[in-house]
């Protein structure tokens, strides 16, 4: 029987602290997607003074804040056990929307792999305002809620490996 490691999204074994990066563009939409991460990461248990929350002015410089939050340490560990990125680019009439999805997407990647720390990816991506409104809360659910469970099970399935 081969030996199977996995999370949950209960924060029974995680230490450390969470790190939120949320952009304040479309704040109406990124305030629902803060509000659902907090929430969920208190309803599982987990205390409500180890979660940081950094605003930023836009989805760009979610990856700066990350990158610096991601080199942190305490007594020679990560400061951050996971860093929860949230967002909302919603297209417009050009192509800029594009760019910056694609720098950022990679930059997170990229910066999750550098440090061995989950940076959780909640950037909406929308075609629409209509859509991002029903991922951050409406009839489709809410990203929010959906990373802050992911940063849990991460940390944990880390935890488990070390």
């Amino acid at each position: 029987m081969p030996n199977i490691f996995e999370g949950t999204e209960e924060p029974l074994f995680v230490s450390g602290r969470v790190g939120i990066v949320v952009s304040r563009f479309n704040q109406v939409i990124t305030e629902n997607l803060l509000t659902g991460a907090v929430e969920t990461f208190v309803d599982k248990g987990f205390p409500d003074e180890k979660i940081d929350v950094f605003h930023v002015p836009g989805a760009w410089e979610l990856s700066l804040i990350a990158r610096r939050l991601s080199v942190l340490k305490v007594d020679g560990k990560p400061k951050y056990g996971a860093i929860v990125c949230l967002g909302a680019v919603v297209k417009g009439e050009t192509t800029h929307d594009e760019h910056i999805n694609r720098q950022v997407s990679l930059s997170l990647g990229q910066i999750s792999l550098d440090s061995g720390i989950p940076v959780v990816f909640g950037l909406l991506t929308c075609n629409s305002m209509e859509q991002a409104i029903h991922r951050s809360g409406g009839n489709v659910g809410n990203k929010g809620v959906d990373c802050a469970l992911c940063a849990l099970e991460m940390m944990q399935l880390l935890e488990k490996i070390d």
